[in-house]
């Protein structure tokens, strides 16, 4: 089983959170990216940016938070965290 937990924080307080189970059997890489499309339809949000230091991060810590400068639209939080919490 997969799970990504994904947060809203804002002046370090989580706003709302969600965690998005996914026991399919394709690559780490695409649970990750479905995931977080299900994490942006829950939220109403656009996709955020991948940029190479999310990538890095992510490949380093399972985690990574996306701010303002990775969406195109304003967002009503300072960050947007995603942290796998589960793999198979």
């Amino acid at each position: 089983m997969f799970r990504l937990w994904a947060k809203e924080i804002k002046a370090n307080r989580l706003l709302r959170d969600i965690t998005i189970e996914d026991a399919s059997d394709d690559t780490r890489t695409h649970k990750v990216f479905h995931a977080l499309e299900e994490v942006c339809y829950a939220f109403d949000l656009a996709k955020p940016i991948w940029l190479d230091a999310n990538v890095q991060d992510f490949k380093r810590n399972a985690k990574t938070r996306f701010t303002q400068d990775h969406f195109i639209e304003k967002i009503a939080f300072d960050y947007l965290e995603v942290q796998v919490i589960e793999e198979d």
